[in-house]
């Protein structure tokens, strides 16, 4: 139907006669003459209808936005005065000869310019309205060509790229699973993955050596703007590697895809650091390294301090007192933005938030201001000052609790400073953080978890070493880390069977439980399995990184709300008293 797109045209065309297929952004008509910007999904171009040609004006007449059209025209240069710089077909336009309305439209419910004005909510409910938009149209594009880059990439490194189901079995780790109730298996269940993790190890394990997919996972979780129910990842797994072959090999792909698809070079060599070094430094283990704040230990300088909110803290094993130095902070930060900040830090469980005002360096304790000042000793101001490296006029913030909730929060605010006082530097800053503890203490069910997931691999190759003291062990587990966003993470997996029961064993799962659940793959470990490891990416983020989206919902095509519906479909709807029967299921209602 068509021989050009619109967003093609250029003043190499001038003179030569053109068919286009598109919708009617706008429609202006200017003394007798009609204009129409058409719109398809490589861009948009102005189109002319000249009175004298009659019956295409007469059409272009009736013709509104969102209109569907076939026009054939000649391009033409337009006019210097009329030239739209801002608009790569700007140079040209096309004089139109003949005009077909494919179809009509009605008003839509929102312009597409007036998007950024609309709710959410009303774009998600007419979501093929809201994708014509050109940011979207280019979002989706370059999430196209960036997955059909990573195939590329990976084929010639020699992956294959094999499939694994969608209907398997529930796993007792991490985040609810959707479930699918079995029409032939009565009153049992199909789960959809939150992950094809097994399925690529036992690939492993049957010799294909290099796999990886681009797949669907699900999960049943409490949502923010960078989750969703479902989610897509890039699966990766290979054979008879360490860390350091798969991390330069996943290294190497991201900066080639950087550069390829939006001309950003990536450090030549990314820097590593330890999950320990990360929570010491910045109290998160996917740190932001554009932002030149640092959390500062003090415990030393407080455990004989009369200031028990301090001083308790610092002699507890589990307890943490931290100084954050914000430069020029005193000058730049009001009142009531301390207030707010303290209110903020309150989210992550802390108490309070504690801050010295550094009027005047030189003159120690006269130059300081805070309530805080009265129970804390000459020495240790002196100390505190030379350690966080204070300068007049800057702002000492000190979290003091639980460990937890000094990381969790003083990491938090350090981010919502580093974004309200503009001190997030303009650039990629990718790094691995590396050596994550093996397990994760669950206060609330008094029982040790795994903090990646219970087939990663510890640091050590003796399963007694790991029984005797598990919660010391260190997991061969690596995360590509960019901009403070996780955007990958993988391990070396557990390739023997002993060590794998002993992490079973490690985490409250009986033998019993054990073999119910992972029969399959204990049974497997006992053929031969290669030493292997992966990564997976989460693709929805890093495309959302590399547009500058706000939310991975505005990278997705048919995204969930916030409460996992779908305004598009009405979605999730009640099933029909014949589909629960064939199921076998019936509904109650529940109990408030």
């Amino acid at each position: 139907m068509r021989n050009h797109y619109c967003g093609y045209l250029n003043e190499s065309l001038i003179d030569q006669e053109v068919t286009l297929c598109g919708w009617v952004n706008h429609r202006r008509d200017h003394g007798g003459v009609i204009f129409i910007d058409l719109r398809d999904r490589e861009g948009i171009v102005q189109i002319v209808f000249d009175p004298k040609v009659e019956s295409a004006f007469f059409v272009a007449e009736q013709v509104r936005n969102e209109y569907v059209l076939r026009v054939k025209g000649k391009v033409r240069q337009r006019p210097e005065d009329t030239a739209n710089p801002d608009l790569p077909t700007g140079q040209v336009e096309v004089v139109v000869q003949t005009i077909e309305i494919l179809n009509a439209s009605e008003t839509p419910p929102f312009h597409l310019d007036e998007a950024h004005e609309v709710s959410e909510d009303k774009r998600l409910k007419y979501r093929y309205i809201d994708l014509r938009r050109p940011d979207m149209q280019n979002r989706l594009q370059l999430r196209a060509k960036v997955n059909s880059f990573l195939r590329k990439f990976l084929d010639e490194q020699d992956f294959l790229e094999i499939e694994t189901p969608m209907l398997t079995k529930a796993t007792p780790e991490g985040a609810r699973d959707y479930l699918v109730p079995s029409r032939t298996h009565p009153g049992e269940f199909f789960a959809l993955p939150q992950s094809p993790q097994l399925f690529k190890q036992l690939l492993m394990m049957s010799g294909m050596e290099r796999y990886y997919q681009i797949v669907r996972c699900f999960r049943d979780e409490d949502l923010r703007a960078d989750r969703q129910p479902e989610f897509t990842q890039l699966d990766i797994e290979m054979s008879f590697i360490d860390e350091t072959i798969i991390r330069d090999l996943m290294e190497s792909m991201i900066r080639q895809l950087f550069k390829e698809m939006i001309d950003v070079d990536l450090a030549e060599s990314f820097p590593v650091m330890t999950f320990a070094e990360a929570m010491r430094r910045y109290g998160s283990d996917k740190p932001d390294l554009r932002i030149p704040l640092e959390l500062t230990d003090i415990n030393d300088l407080m455990a004989e301090v009369e200031f028990k909110v301090f001083a308790q803290p610092a002699n507890d094993s589990n307890g943490r007192v931290a100084a954050m130095c914000v430069a020029n902070g005193a000058e730049m930060l009001t009142r009531k933005q301390i207030d707010d900040y303290t209110k903020f830090v309150g989210i992550y469980g802390a108490k309070g938030l504690a801050y010295i005002k550094v009027n005047d360096v030189s003159t120690g304790r006269e130059g300081l201001q805070s309530p805080i000042l009265k129970f804390l000793p000459d020495d240790a101001i002196e100390k505190l000052l030379e350690r966080t490296q204070a300068k007049t006029g800057d702002i000492i913030f000190f979290g003091a609790d639980k460990a937890k909730i000094v990381n969790e929060s003083l990491g938090a605010l350090r981010l919502k400073i580093g974004e309200d006082l503009d001190l997030i530097e303009d650039c990629w800053k990718p790094l691995w953080v590396i050596d994550y503890p093996m397990f994760d203490w669950d206060e609330k069910e008094k029982r040790l978890t795994a903090l990646h997931h219970p087939f990663t691999a510890p640091d050590i190759t003796d399963p007694e070493v790991l029984a005797a003291s598990p919660e010391t062990c260190l997991s061969r587990a690596y995360d590509m880390v960019l901009n403070g966003n996780e955007i990958g993470g993988g391990s070396i997996r557990i390739h023997n069977l002993a060590m794998q029961s002993a992490v079973f064993k490690a985490l409250g799962i009986g033998q019993k439980e054990a073999q119910e659940k992972f029969g399959f793959l204990l049974e497997a470990l006992k053929y031969g399995c290669p030493p292997h490891g992966g990564i997976a990416f989460g693709m929805d983020r890093l495309i959302m990184l590399m547009c500058g989206a706000s939310s991975i919902r505005d990278v997705i095509a048919f995204p969930k709300t916030q409460t996992a519906s779908c305004l598009l479909t009405s979605a999730p709807s009640e099933a029909s008293k014949t589909q629960l029967k064939e199921l076998h299921l019936r509904t109650r209602q529940a109990v408030v």
